[in-house]
């Protein structure tokens, strides 16, 4: 498989990043002061990324400074939204070296597809920089790896776009679950159970004008422009996403790690699926379940089924904490409800605190706090790596219709040679990325 070495990788990289990598000079997160701004770069903001170019530009503590995105009309959007909230009218590019070679900027985020989070990522941690990224942080297993020492490097600073670990209702989960009412938690269930609906086949055309469609590509195989594989839909495409298995799931699976409480990876996984909608519009299936085992014999359950205008517990994404004397079913949507003993008892539920808010804002003020303390992040790079690492090794077990049996230590598949093969990926060149940091 056609792999990009370190030395490839570092004299692509800005000059910043060779720096910042090879040590010869201080990285330069860190360095913003408490009654100083932080700059903010955004890379990638048609969607989730143009709430947060809101967010920066309006909070007083951050300037959104630069803008990349592949599409001008998107570019124009976010200048206009940032000049309307803040009055400053930030530069704009379709290169994110651009923003990365820029040593005034203290911090990027990352809203782009799936495919593109990592050889943005990386690049940026080893400039100095600090990172939020969306979910998944990575497309492939082995980027997951590089991420984590990539932000070790230079003790950079990094945040998952699974905005719910800063939620209050997450916070007063926490409590609960901390208070032994429920006993020791087992086993957790994840689920995504939204009607999806799909996309018919279309054939090939011609990329739309004001886009750079060979650099939204990135590092994806050069292929014709097709409507079904670029803007929203793209996520159903293994070539640039994760299903919604890895998007909307991947809140999902991390609020379950979150609940079971685990700090390392599964050792078994098991997965099965299929498509119950007419085949060809999507690459992943429409209905997935996955078994994922720990070492202390603890599970984690998944399970979607995007066909179904009807939830499970009365909540389309959510999640089940089983413990030994009771149990939580607990909403994304902001709310929880625990049940205990054999007689399944109603028991302390969410709102009882008082507690408001909601977790998007406060997941990026948590990041923006964390650069000035260098205080870790509610998502740091590990946690990022773990929740992204469910997908990928979910994804392969489906894929390989295989029981792997999983090392934690070597972040090897012990029992499937193609497996392994599938913990990362080819890349496009020049866009690829190393097999170490």
């Amino acid at each position: 498989m056609k792999r990009t070495s370190r030395r490839q990788f570092l004299s692509s990289v800005t000059a910043a990043g060779v720096v910042a990598a090879t040590g010869s000079s201080t990285p330069v997160a860190g360095k913003v002061a408490s009654n100083d701004q932080i700059t903010v770069g955004l890379i990638g903001f048609r969607g989730m990324g143009m709430g947060h170019v809101r967010r920066i530009a309006s909070n007083a503590g951050a300037k959104a400074v630069a803008l990349c995105d592949i599409d001008d009309s998107v570019l124009a959007r976010g200048a206009a939204t940032v000049k309307d909230l803040a009055g400053n009218t930030p530069h704009t590019t379709r290169d994110f070296r651009d923003i990365i070679e820029d040593s005034s900027i203290d911090a990027v985020v990352i809203a782009t597809p799936h495919h593109w989070h990592c050889p943005i990522a990386i690049p940026a941690l080893l400039a100095g920089k600090d990172v939020y990224v969306e979910k998944p942080a990575s497309h492939v297993f082995h980027e997951g790896r590089l991420l984590v020492d990539a932000a070790h490097k230079n003790n950079c600073i990094v945040q998952h776009g699974t905005q719910m670990r800063s939620s209050p209702v997450t916070a007063e989960a926490a409590e609960i679950l901390a208070s032994g009412i429920l006993g020791d938690i087992k086993v957790t269930k994840a689920w995504n159970v939204q009607d999806q609906g799909f996309a018919k086949p279309i054939p090939d055309g011609r990329e739309p004008s004001g886009i750079d469609y060979d650099r939204w590509l990135g590092p994806a195989k050069l292929r014709p422009f097709n409507k079904n594989r670029f803007h929203r839909t793209w996520r159903l495409f293994r070539e640039y996403g994760n299903g919604d298995f890895g998007d909307d799931g991947a809140h999902d699976l991390d609020m379950a790690a979150f609940g079971l409480g685990v700090s390392e990876h599964p050792v078994r996984i098991t997965a099965h699926g299929s498509n119950v909608n007419p085949p060809g519009y999507r690459e992943f299936p429409d209905n997935m379940n996955v078994s994922f085992e720990y070492a202390d014999g603890r599970v984690l359950i998944y399970e979607d089924r995007l066909f179904t205008p009807y939830g499970l517990h009365g909540v389309d994404s959510g999640n089940a904490f089983y413990g030994t004397e009771g149990y939580m079913i607990f909403s994304r949507r902001g709310f929880f409800r625990t049940y205990l003993g054999r007689k399944e008892k109603p028991g302390p539920k969410s709102g009882e605190s008082g507690r408001v808010g909601t977790p998007v804002p406060s997941h990026m003020q948590n990041f923006l706090n964390s650069i000035r303390t260098r205080e870790p992040t509610k998502t740091g790079a590990e946690i990022a790596h773990r929740t992204s690492a469910l997908i990928h090794l979910g994804e392969i077990a489906y894929r390989t219709r295989t029981v792997l049996e999983f090392d934690p230590e070597t972040e090897r598949v012990t029992n499937s040679p193609k497996a392994n093969t599938m913990l990362t990926k080819e890349y496009r060149e020049p866009f690829g990325l190393p097999d170490r940091i």
